[in-house]
């Protein structure tokens, strides 16, 4: 019987599926991460909600001070904001390691420089996504107040 993808037959399709499994949860675990980004950018935009609704009514040092800590917020804003960024062009690559990995098991086309220069790009990303979600995580650990001190 006829290959309908024209190309390698049931045991080669089965060992792209069989390579494609490992960017697959490579997926799984940016997808984790990404999630873990979006709610600590959540919290970001909630917190300075709640400031720039306390700005209107305050006056002198407590403003400078709400002021300061927006300030704060909007950097660590930014910086999860890139590594979102990051980490989403990270799983896209990755996404898109597996649709070449398939291609290849059913062409008679040669795919390991495309596979191998995506997931180099895709790796890049994620290293870069996650330095930018440390040093977030460093200034907002710098930021903390306990008990009215400044860490």
């Amino acid at each position: 019987m006829a290959n309908p993808f024209g190309g390698g037959d049931v045991s080669t399709v089965a060992h792209a599926i069989q390579l494609a499994v490992a960017p697959a949860f490579l997926l799984t675990g940016v997808g984790a991460t990404l999630n873990v980004m979006a709610s600590r950018l959540a919290r970001v935009v909630d917190r300075a909600r709640i400031l720039e609704q306390r700005l209107d009514g305050i006056r002198g040092a407590e403003r400078d001070q709400v002021l300061a800590e927006l300030g704060t917020l909007a950097r660590r804003a930014k910086l999860i904001g890139r590594a979102i960024g990051l980490c989403t062009f990270a799983a896209l690559a990755v996404a898109t390691v597996i649709i070449v990995l398939f291609f290849g098991a059913v062409t008679p086309v040669r795919v390991s420089a495309p596979v191998a220069l995506l997931f180099i790009v895709a790796m890049l990303a994620l290293i870069l996504a996650l330095l930018l979600f440390l040093r977030e995580v460093f200034l907002a650990t710098r930021s903390l107040r306990i008990g009215g001190r400044q860490t």
